[in-house]
């Protein structure tokens, strides 16, 4: 049933989130939480109790918690529960992810863990102890399999600068095995117009035109052959909830093919086989008075000296 309403609907739907409620009520489990019912069923029954779903999604007080990829995650929960409780992710409530009563805590799944002496003061919250993309979703806490608390988690998203230059290949990583899209916002350069330029679900990537000859999946959505019209700002935004997964800024610059200025050696002497190099010394500006400093006539003196003994000899 939970797939029926997820492939029908955003999860984070507020109609979704009231709906489930009344999906997993005991009074609707014979019809249509039955693993037997019929997909076309399950679909009508869905239409049937998103009027009812509407009403308790805007009445619920669902919470969100947003977190860096990697911190830790409290989702809070302080409704009284006498009995069991215990935490789950919407899509699957068979799973326990951990759960405490009266004399303990469980953590069933690892990464996940409630505090017991939280739990008896009334504080259900759940700690997820590393969040990353995987872990976004709603996850429920119920009291003795009634649903007290709905919270939903996310991820900040990231933010990457690329500098490259021109006809190097540009690779957007894409986090999430989700299906994801890419966004492509241009910061005034000349170039491809702004919007989404690709596509990709599993490993099966759609671009746009003027993109096929030099896109390809890699690591990440690989640009080959980059200009300074591919300078702007890529976005990876998950298809399904919607949601900024990684934005990177993104500027191409351009190779300078100026020679490299050959910069006068200071004053110096080097003696060779029968021959002798003797570098000018940097002439100074004009606002300058001529004075050859003192060390300067040392090691000119010096050279001279040398180059006499060389020519005896």
């Amino acid at each position: 049933m939970e797939k029926v309403l997820g492939s029908t609907f955003r999860v984070n739907d507020d109609i979704v989130q009231g709906a489930k409620k009344v999906v997993h009520s005991k009074c609707f489990y014979p019809r249509c939480r039955s693993r037997r019912t019929l997909e076309k069923d399950q679909i009508f029954c869905c239409y049937i109790f998103l009027g009812a779903g509407y009403f308790l999604g805007s009445a619920t007080n669902d919470y969100s918690v947003k977190v860096k990829l990697h911190d830790s995650a409290t989702l809070p929960c302080s409704e009284r529960c006498s009995g069991s409780a215990r935490w789950t992710v919407f899509t699957k409530r068979s799973d326990t992810l951990a759960e405490c009563d009266q004399t303990s805590c469980r953590s069933v799944k690892e990464g996940y863990q409630m505090i017991h002496d939280q739990y008896l003061k009334g504080n259900h919250s759940l700690i997820i102890t590393d969040a990353d993309f995987t872990k976004r979703g709603w996850y429920t806490c119920d009291c003795d399999d009634k649903d007290i608390c709905d919270v939903h988690l996310q991820i900040e998203p990231l933010n990457t600068t690329i500098d490259i230059m021109t006809g190097e290949s540009l690779i957007l990583r894409l986090d999430v095995s989700d299906p994801v899209e890419v966004i492509y916002n241009s910061t005034g350069t000349p170039g491809p117009s702004s919007g989404q330029i690709c596509t990709v679900d599993g490993r099966s990537l759609q671009c746009k035109p003027e993109y096929e000859q030099r896109s390809s999946l890699t690591s990440g959505v690989e640009l080959r052959g980059a200009t300074p019209s591919d300078s702007g700002v890529y976005i990876i935004v998950d298809k399904k909830n919607k949601e900024v997964i990684h934005t990177y800024t993104v500027a191409v610059q351009e190779e300078k093919n100026s020679e490299a200025e050959e910069k006068i050696p200071q004053v110096g002497y080097k003696l060779k086989k029968g021959k002798v190099v003797f570098p000018w010394p940097e002439l100074p500006s004009q606002s300058s008075p001529v004075r050859a400093p003192q060390s300067e006539l040392r090691r000119l003196n010096r050279f001279f000296f040398f180059f006499l003994l060389e020519k005896k000899t």
